[in-house]
């Protein structure tokens, strides 16, 4: 059964790990990773990669990429969301400390943050208005 708008939106606001895709290009498959994202129910849903990164490479001439996020437990619940690119800004350490903190224990963060700003290389944020959705909740039927 899909999930109404607000399931939906709390659904992708919680901190799953989300598959990535994108056109890669005439003849091959989208390119599909896993992801850490931030997402605010109502508004746009962002990543942070390298700015060399496949990932960045691909989504710009693109303009837009998909997200899918789901559980298992305690029912298969998916959502599906893609959407044209609206910007794409230099990473804050703000930002890495923010996603960070989303995904990792608290304990953890700083040691993160601080390993991922002088080792990863330079960073963007891409920013992704949530334009189509598909979702559902398979336990509800």
């Amino acid at each position: 059964m899909a999930l109404t708008r607000a399931e939906r939106e709390a659904f992708l606001a919680e901190p799953h790990v989300a598959a990535l895709a994108v056109e890669a290009g005439t003849g091959r498959a989208p390119l599909t990773v896993p992801i850490w994202y931030q997402y605010e129910p109502g508004g746009d849903v962002w990543i942070m990669t390298g700015l060399d990164s496949r990932k960045n490479q691909l989504i710009q001439p693109a303009g837009r990429f998909s997200l899918m996020v789901d559980r298992l437990d305690p029912t298969i619940r998916y959502v599906s969301v893609e959407g044209p690119i609206v910007r794409t800004t230099p990473a804050t350490i703000e930002q890495l400390r923010e996603i960070s903190a989303r995904y990792l224990p608290a304990e953890k963060v700083d040691g993160y943050v601080d390993f991922a700003w002088k080792n990863h290389g330079e960073q963007v944020v891409v920013h992704m208005r949530p334009e189509r959705w598909v979702s559902s909740d398979l336990g509800q039927v």
